[in-house]
């Protein structure tokens, strides 16, 4: 009788944290389809509410299958993410607004399924440099040193080695920023191998080497900047 008494207990402690548990999930994916703690980049609510649900959908597939075989992977390594249309048409609105808000909601289902504390730490860092950019943008025009060279760091050096390594380092830059615009992300400077090298165009004829370098990442930084701001 006593270990029947037992058999149930612990059938009763399995049934509860079995319930506990699916609560819990579906509390979290909740969570996740909040689409008002999401950013409004603007577009219309349709195109919004259907890259949103779009991207989490496919981001929370492809998360449940790494967590399945204890693997990890950056949103950038499938072509769903890299693509970003799944479900567009072109009576939604603006593709490019489409697939950014598809690239987020992508990258926060994925971790909602297979959370990895490397990756949260780098959208803890994008939210904190995206909502750094969105106070950029609002800045007047006036305020941009763009590819006014006069308007750059002195450090020495010859004019044409401070001119090639500026327009050099301002053309990476302002590339990937667009890039990084379209795609919704902001990322490091140091993340770029054209911003660690810094070589770019350099010639031993231009002069000292690192202080190019120098010129070179300063232009990149501001290129990086106006580029994701659109400009």
């Amino acid at each position: 009788m006593k270990t029947k008494i037992n058999q149930f207990v612990i059938l009763s402690l399995l049934l509860v944290g079995i319930v506990v548990a699916s609560t819990s999930s579906v509390a979290a994916q909740r969570r996740g389809r909040n689409w008002d703690g999401y950013p409004n980049w603007g577009g219309s609510y349709q195109l919004r509410e259907t890259a949103l649900n779009a991207g989490y959908n496919e981001g929370s597939k492809e998360g449940r299958n790494d967590r399945n075989r204890n693997r990890y992977r950056s949103a950038q390594e499938f072509s769903a993410y890299d693509n970003a249309t799944k479900d567009y048409s072109s009576r939604l609105g603006d593709r490019d607004l489409y697939r950014r808000y598809f690239q987020l909601a992508f990258e926060r289902g994925y971790d909602s399924e297979n959370p990895n504390n490397y990756r949260n730490d780098r959208n803890d860092r994008y939210d904190r440099d995206r909502d750094r950019n969105d106070r950029d943008r609002d800045r007047n025009r006036n305020d941009r040193r763009g590819r006014n060279w006069d308007l750059y760091g002195q450090y020495g050096g010859s004019y044409q080695m401070r001119q090639t390594a500026l327009n050099a380092g301002y053309n990476a830059g302002n590339k990937e920023g667009r890039n990084d615009r379209r795609r919704g992300r902001h990322r490091d400077y140091s993340d770029f191998s054209a911003y660690r090298d810094a070589t770019t165009d350099y010639s031993s004829r231009l002069g000292e080497r690192e202080m190019y370098r120098r010129y070179y990442r300063e232009g990149f930084e501001n290129g990086y900047e106006d580029g994701y701001r659109g400009y």
